[in-house]
């Protein structure tokens, strides 16, 4: 269940961090009427109310499904999910969405309602990647608030077999969702692995909470 930010967080000097009960979970405030979730663990499992929430799922310009967390949210949400991708015309030969571009399709057997794909750069063919990730990452947003989503949960997005250095990944997806704080209920990283979430953990201390620490304080 979303966490009332009315309630209150811990005040300075201690970071603001809301408590929770999960220890791989750490939530912190995004805006006076929003949140930002960091969990370890499968994002094909995650959902807050299973009517407007998303995943996002990083994938390829074809949205055919071929390894990493890609596939396992294919396996998760059935044949349908592989079917309602083939669906989406082709923009131009072998070109469903492209890099930087975002896709929207149902849930299907995944307990979260929707299902944002996105394709992020591979990082070192492409020319400008931190320009075409967070792209990925705003387009992904903006797809969301079109359609009404109030909860959306991201992966790292390009981190696995596309090569984005997991540092400059986390400092873009954070800047990009703060452009967004007022939009979104809730908006979650989901991560699997332990290098990937404790670098986003380190990433929301050194980025996000400076700021929210200063205003708590009368500095800014």
């Amino acid at each position: 269940m979303p966490i009332d930010i009315s309630a209150g967080a811990r005040r300075c000097p201690e970071a603001l961090v809301f408590p929770t009960s999960d220890e791989n979970t750490y939530v912190f405030p995004l805006s006076s009427s929003s949140l930002l979730k960091v969990h370890k663990g499968s994002i094909t499992k995650w959902s807050v109310d299973g009517r407007s929430d998303a995943i996002v799922n990083s994938t390829n310009e074809l949205m055919i499904a071929d390894g990493g967390a890609d596939l396992a949210i294919h396996r998760a949400a059935g044949p349908k999910l592989r079917d309602a991708c083939y669906d989406i015309p082709e923009i131009q030969p072998g070109v469903r969405c492209s890099t930087g571009q975002a896709r929207i399709t149902p849930g299907f057997r995944l307990p979260a309602s929707r299902v944002i794909h996105t394709v992020g750069p591979i990082y070192f063919y492409d020319n400008n990647p931190q320009a075409s990730l967070r792209n990925a990452y705003r387009n992904s947003l903006k797809l969301a608030k079109a359609n009404k989503i109030r909860y959306i949960a991201f992966p790292a997005v390009c981190c696995g077999a596309y090569g984005y250095p997991l540092e400059e990944a986390a400092t873009v997806a954070i800047s990009t969702v703060k452009e967004f704080a007022d939009d979104f209920k809730e908006v979650h990283f989901v991560l699997l692995l332990d290098d990937v979430y404790n670098v986003w953990l380190r990433k929301i201390w050194e980025k996000l909470l400076p700021v929210a620490e200063n205003r708590c304080c009368g500095l800014l």
